[in-house]
């Protein structure tokens, strides 16, 4: 099966609707979606409702730290962040509150997990910033025996990580439309990067695609209309960093 993975999706309409034309044009059999629908961007009540329907028609859905926000106004998060989701809130039904409040932290499916964060602590919405914060998660699946990789977001950057069975660690900053063979020798924690809030210098929307059989994975990159979706930031009286930002990928 070809899976089509997303994360950090952030009420970017524009975005998410070119990642989803993108990924069902390489085949996508199956939709996943790594959290952080909200936040940020000004289409929250499109996003969740387009995630709603893929659920409905089989896809998988986990809950970042900005979905959980919603329903939970304790959540720490910087000014702008605040604002976004204090705006969003409003905007939501309470259908789609509900369904944001009742989303896993984790689903695993066969041989993967998905998180928003990373595994050893989902609800501390701990970055995968390097190899020491990749070998931690990896090795909280101990617990999941079964579990050869972990798809996560969060941080907004692209990147994969592997333990081998003597718990060395590798990793790279994957090259877009080149395949990787996920070897069975190792497990591995494939940090997806964002689909509506890139942060690596390249405002292309970003996803992941991956081959159940032949285990390779590909890192996809999606140009989108940028410029429609910080105006609809600043349109919405959302802090204009938040539109600023997409334009370089920061």
């Amino acid at each position: 099966m070809r899976l089509a993975v997303f994360a950090d999706i952030h009420a970017n309409r524009q975005a998410f609707s070119a990642c989803l034309a993108a990924a069902r044009e390489r085949g996508a059999e199956r939709i996943i979606c790594l959290g952080d629908i909200v936040g940020y961007g000004a289409d929250p009540e499109w996003a969740v409702e387009t995630v709603m329907d893929l659920v409905h028609d089989g896809a998988i859905a986990v809950r970042g730290n900005h979905d959980n926000a919603i329903g939970t106004p304790s959540e720490s998060m910087n000014a702008a962040a605040q604002a976004a989701i204090e705006w969003t809130r409003s905007r939501l039904s309470a259908p789609q509150r509900r369904f944001l409040a009742e989303l896993p932290l984790t689903r695993q499916e066969d041989d993967r997990l998905y998180v928003h964060s990373e595994a050893s602590h989902p609800a501390r919405w701990r970055y995968v910033e390097g190899t020491t914060d990749a070998a931690r998660s990896i090795a909280a699946t101990d617990a999941q025996p079964h579990v050869h990789v972990t798809f996560c977001g969060h941080i907004h950057q692209p990147a994969l990580y592997s333990m081998s069975s003597a718990a060395k660690m590798t990793s790279f900053v994957p090259t877009s439309d080149v395949p990787v063979q996920l070897l069975g020798g190792r497990r591995w924690l494939a940090v997806v990067g964002s689909v509506g809030q890139p942060r690596d210098g390249n405002p292309a929307a970003a996803f992941a695609m991956l081959d159940t059989a032949t285990r390779e994975i590909t890192y996809c990159r999606v140009p989108y209309d940028v410029e429609t979706a910080a105006e609809r930031i600043r349109a919405n009286g959302l802090p204009r960093w938040l539109a600023d930002r997409l334009r370089e990928g920061r």
